[in-house]
C-alpha cells in the first residue's frame, strides 16, 4: 500500500507543470481574443485646387436713383393715378394738381400777348409814317424818336409776354406730376384735396419716393490695410482698389450660405474717412427680379490677390485644440498623427487649408470619435471630396 502512494505522489508533481502550462496557454489565448482590431477610419487626401483669396465685407444696398416726389407749383390735390408699392416707369403719370387757375393764367398771357402784338403793329404803321415825314420836315426830329423809341417799347412788351406764355404753360404742365426714374414707388404721402406747396425755394410738400431697382449698388467700407494690400497686390492687372476697375465680385444675403449673386465693382471713393480710417467701395448687381430692396444688408466677397493653388479638406475633419486648429492625418504606420493647421474660408463645402497640410497626407474624414493621436488604425480610402455624411467632429483632446 505504501509503495502504491508513493508512485501516485509521484505522478501528480509529474503532471502539475504540464497542468500549468496548459491554464496559462488558455489565459493567453482568451486575452488575444479580447483585443479590439484597430479601428476602422476613412481618410482621404487633400483637394488641390485653384482658387483666389477672397476678403468678407459687410455692407448695404442702395438705389442708383432715389427720388423725391415734390410740386412745382402749389395747388389742392386733385388725384393719385398709382397704387402704393406699385413699379412705375419714367414719364408715368403719378399726381395732377387741380388745373383750372393755371389754365386761366395761361388764357390770360396769351391775351395779354394779343394786345401786345397788337402795340407792337400800331408802332411799325407809326414809325414807317414818320420816316417820310421827318424828311419834308412835316414833323420834328424829336417827334420822329419819340414814335421810334414808342415801337422799341411794344417789341419789348411783345418778348415779355412771349416769356409770360411760356411760364404759365409750364405751370400748367407741372400740374401733372411723372416719373423721372423707373423703380418701385412708397406710398403716397398726401391725399386728394389738400393743399400742395411747391417751388424751387422754401419749403414744399413730399408727396412720394421713388427707389431704382434694377440694377442696384451694394456699399460698404474696407479698412486702409486692406485697401493698401490691395494696391500692393496689383500687378499691372485690374484690382478693387483701382477706380477704373470692373473687377467681379460675389454677395450673399443674410440668410442664404453660399456667395450666390454675382456682380462687378463700379466706385472706390476718392478719401479716407479721418474719423474711422475706413474708405467706401461700390459694387453693382443686376436685379430683375427685385430680391435685393434698398437698405437691406449683405455680405460682399472681393479678391484680395492673384489665383494660387491651395488644399482643401472637408471642414468635418478640422479639430480644435483651445485657440489651435488640427487635422488627423494616418503615416505610412497607420498610426494616427495631428497636424495644426491654419485654415482660409469655405469653398464650395471645403475649408481652405493655408498651411500645415501636405497634398499626399491622408486626413480621417469620417470615424474621429473612434481614434486618438498615436493610435493605430485601419484606414479606408475614399474617392470623395465631399464631407462624409453622418461624419463625427474629432476630439479636442491631444493628450490621451
Amino acid at each position: 500500500m505504501s509503495s502504491v502512494h508513493t508512485l501516485g505522489r509521484i505522478a501528480a508533481v509529474l503532471l502539475l507543470p504540464g497542468l500549468g502550462l496548459a491554464l496559462a496557454a488558455c489565459e493567453r489565448s482568451e486575452s488575444q481574443a479580447k483585443t479590439p482590431p484597430p479601428p476602422q477610419v476613412t481618410v482621404a487626401r487633400p483637394v488641390t485646387k485653384t482658387i483666389t483669396d477672397q476678403d468678407e465685407y459687410v455692407g448695404r444696398f442702395v438705389a442708383v436713383d432715389a427720388v423725391e416726389v415734390r410740386a412745382r407749383v402749389s395747388g389742392y390735390l386733385e388725384k393719385v393715378h398709382f397704387q402704393d408699392g406699385q413699379l412705375v416707369k419714367k414719364g408715368d403719370l403719378l399726381f395732377t394738381i387741380d388745373r383750372r387757375p393755371f389754365q386761366n393764367a395761361l388764357d390770360q398771357a396769351r391775351a395779354s400777348l394779343t394786345q401786345a402784338k397788337a402795340n407792337l403793329a400800331f408802332a411799325e404803321s407809326d414809325l414807317a409814317r414818320a420816316e417820310g415825314l421827318v424828311g419834308g420836315n412835316v414833323i420834328s426830329r424829336q417827334t420822329f424818336e419819340q414814335r421810334t423809341q414808342a415801337m422799341r417799347v411794344a417789341e419789348a412788351n411783345v418778348v415779355a409776354q412771349e416769356a409770360a406764355v411760356r411760364q404759365a404753360a409750364l405751370d400748367l404742365e407741372f400740374t401733372e406730376l411723372r416719373a423721372t426714374a423707373s423703380g418701385r414707388i412708397g406710398d403716397r404721402r398726401v391725399s386728394p384735396g389738400n393743399l400742395v406747396m411747391g417751388g424751387t425755394a422754401g419749403t414744399t410738400t413730399l408727396l412720394a419716393t421713388i427707389q431704382s431697382i434694377d440694377p442696384i449698388r451694394f456699399e460698404f467700407t474696407m479698412d486702409e490695410t486692406s485697401y493698401l494690400r490691395y494696391l500692393r497686390t496689383a500687378k499691372g492687372g485690374p484690382d478693387p482698389a483701382s477706380r477704373d476697375a470692373n473687377v467681379p465680385v460675389q454677395l450673399r444675403l443674410l440668410d442664404e450660405r453660399a456667395f450666390a449673386h454675382q456682380g462687378r465693382m463700379d466706385f472706390v471713393d476718392n478719401a479716407i474717412d479721418r474719423s474711422s480710417g475706413t474708405i467706401r467701395g461700390r459694387a453693382e448687381f443686376a436685379n430683375a427680379d427685385g430680391t435685393f430692396t434698398p437698405g437691406m444688408f449683405g455680405r460682399i466677397q472681393v479678391a484680395s490677390g492673384p489665383p494660387g493653388e491651395a488644399l482643401l479638406v472637408p471642414d468635418v475633419a478640422i479639430g480644435t485644440e483651445q485657440v489651435r486648429k488640427f487635422v488627423l492625418v494616418v503615416d505610412d504606420q497607420n498610426i494616427a498623427r495631428a497636424k495644426y493647421v491654419t485654415l482660409g474660408s469655405v469653398i464650395e463645402g471645403l475649408r481652405v487649408v493655408a498651411s500645415g497640410l501636405d497634398a499626399n497626407d491622408r486626413v480621417v474624414v469620417n470615424g474621429l470619435m473612434r481614434v486618438r493621436p498615436g493610435a493605430k488604425v485601419t484606414p479606408l480610402l475614399s474617392t470623395a471630396a465631399a464631407s462624409p455624411k453622418g461624419a463625427q467632429a474629432p476630439s479636442n483632446d491631444l493628450a490621451n
